[in-house]
């Protein structure tokens, strides 16, 4: 969990109440085949992030939300895989 942490947290764009489009892209084929947001909510619930916002950015999932050390993120997901998606720089 902690790999995991660490390894997300160089992926994500730590930026305060920035909507951001064109940070990320995925090749995710059909939403139809994707994993539901709600599992992905709770992946990060259980990590102690608290979601603010979830929505669909480039085929991947962005979400904004408050880390478990109180640091506000803007992060991507794969939709298909749920993995954390490097992201370029601004």
């Amino acid at each position: 969990m902690k790999f995991f942490l660490a390894a997300a947290a160089l992926a994500f764009c730590f930026a305060a109440g920035a909507h951001a489009t064109g940070l990320a892209t995925c090749d995710s084929g059909p939403p139809e085949k994707w994993q539901p947001q709600e599992k992905l909510q709770k992946m990060l619930t259980d990590r102690g992030w608290q979601i603010r916002r979830i929505k669909i950015d480039g085929g991947c999932y962005e979400v904004y939300a408050i880390t478990e050390k109180g640091e506000r993120v803007e992060a991507y997901f794969h939709p298909l895989t749920l993995a954390p998606v490097p992201t370029k720089q601004r």
